[in-house]
C-alpha cells in the first residue's frame, strides 16, 4: 500500500501510447507531456532499424524552421537495441523559437527515418506557426546533377562553382510563386551551411519545372562535398561533389621554397665578396693572376704544340753555343749527371807552361 502512490505515475507513463509521425514509421512516448527548464523528460520509442543511431532534441514551432529551431546544444544521442527500441532520458532546455514545441527522433545515419511528440516547455514563450510563403508544395521528379567544370584560376586556388539543376513538380493546389531554397554545402562530418537561394518564375499547381541555382565553395576547397537542397524545412536532394585539390597552390610554395633562399645566398654572396679586403695578385674575384707562360699556351691552339717544343730547343742550342757570358745565359742551369759532374779536387783552370810567370 505504501509503493502504491510511486507506481502510479510510473504505470501511467507506460499505459501512454506511442505518437507516430505516420502508419508503419517509428514511434516515440514522452515520460511527461510538460515540464520547465532544467528538469528531464525519459523517451521511450520502437520500430525503429535495429543498431540506428539516433539524436533526441527539443524544437519550437512544431520544426517548421528545420533544425535551427531545435535547442540543438542540449539534445542527446542514443543507438536503438536489436529490436528496434530505445529508452533514453533527454533534459528540457528552451528552444530558439517559441511554442508550440515538440520532441523530435530522427537517425543520424542510414535510411531516414523520424517521429515527433507534442511537449510543452514551462515558462517558455508560445506564439502562432509562421504562415507557409505559398502555397506550393514542391517535390523533386528527376535526379540533379551539377553542371559546370574547374579552370585554371581553380588549378590555383579560386573557388570552385557549380550550377545545382533540378527538376521540381508542384503537388499542391495552389502556385509556387518564386520560391525561396536553401543551399548547403558540407564536407566530412560536418553540418551543411546553408544560404537562402531565391528562385525567380512561378511553378503552377500539378506542373513542373527546372530550377537551377549557383554553387560556390571556399577558395582552397578540396576533397568530398556534398551539395543539399531544402525547402520548406525538407530536404529535397543530396547530390555529392568531388573537388580537386589545388596543386597550383603547392607548386606556388614549392617555387617560393627553392626560389628565395637561392635569392637570400645570392645576395650574402655579393655582399662578402664587396665588404672583404682584396690583397695583391688578387682581383676581384678573389682569384690569382695566371703567369704569362701558362697564358700564353692557353691563348695558344692545340695543334701548334709541336712548334713551341721545337723553339725551345733551338733556343737551348743557341745558348750553349754563346757561351757563358752571353746575355740571358743566367737563366739557365748547368744540370750534371753523375759521370759528367765536375771533382772537387780537380782544377778547371789551365796549368802554366814552365818559364812563364
Amino acid at each position: 500500500m505504501a509503493l502504491a502512490p510511486a507506481l502510479l505515475p510510473a504505470a501511467a507513463a507506460h499505459a501512454a501510447p506511442y505518437v507516430t509521425a505516420a502508419d508503419g514509421t517509428p514511434a516515440v512516448r514522452l515520460s511527461a507531456k510538460e515540464a520547465g527548464k532544467g528538469g528531464t523528460v525519459t523517451v521511450t520509442g520502437r520500430g525503429w532499424r535495429p543498431k540506428a543511431l539516433l539524436t533526441l532534441l527539443i524544437c519550437g514551432q512544431n520544426m517548421i524552421g528545420g533544425t535551427n529551431s531545435c535547442a540543438n546544444g542540449d539534445g542527446r544521442a542514443v543507438t536503438t537495441d536489436t529490436h528496434g527500441a530505445f529508452h533514453r532520458k533527454l533534459p528540457v532546455a528552451e528552444p530558439p523559437k517559441p511554442c508550440p514545441c515538440v520532441v523530435h527522433v530522427a537517425t543520424v545515419t542510414g535510411a531516414a527515418a523520424e517521429a515527433e511528440a507534442a511537449f510543452t516547455v514551462a515558462g517558455h514563450p508560445v506564439a502562432p506557426l509562421p504562415k507557409e510563403r505559398t502555397g506550393g508544395r514542391l517535390a523533386v521528379l528527376a535526379q540533379p546533377r551539377l553542371a559546370g567544370s574547374s579552370g585554371l584560376l581553380t588549378w590555383f586556388g579560386a573557388p570552385p562553382q557549380r550550377e545545382l539543376t533540378v527538376t521540381v513538380g508542384n503537388l499542391g493546389s495552389a502556385p509556387a510563386k518564386d520560391p525561396v531554397f536553401q543551399v548547403g554545402t558540407s564536407h566530412g562530418v560536418f553540418a551543411p551551411e546553408w544560404a537562402e537561394q531565391q528562385w525567380r518564375g512561378t511553378v503552377p499547381a500539378g506542373k513542373k519545372a527546372e530550377v537551377r541555382l549557383p554553387v560556390e565553395l571556399p577558395a582552397g576547397a578540396h576533397g568530398d562535398y556534398l551539395v543539399s537542397l531544402k525547402y520548406g524545412g525538407k530536404v529535397l536532394v543530396e547530390q555529392p561533389w568531388g573537388v580537386g585539390r589545388p596543386w597550383g597552390v603547392t607548386l606556388f610554395w614549392v617555387l617560393l621554397c627553392v626560389v628565395v633562399p637561392t635569392a637570400v645566398f645570392r645576395i650574402g654572396m655579393a655582399l662578402v665578396d664587396r665588404v672583404r679586403p682584396h690583397g695583391p695578385g688578387r682581383g676581384r674575384a678573389g682569384g690569382r693572376t695566371q703567369p704569362a707562360a701558362h697564358s700564353h699556351t692557353a691563348g695558344r691552339p692545340s695543334g701548334a704544340a709541336g712548334t713551341g717544343k721545337r723553339i725551345r730547343n733551338r733556343t737551348r742550342r743557341e745558348r750553349a753555343e754563346a757561351g757563358p757570358g752571353t746575355p740571358g745565359d743566367s737563366a739557365a742551369l748547368p744540370w750534371f749527371t753523375p759521370d759528367t759532374a765536375p771533382s772537387t779536387t780537380t782544377s778547371t783552370e789551365r796549368p802554366t807552361s814552365k818559364g812563364s810567370a
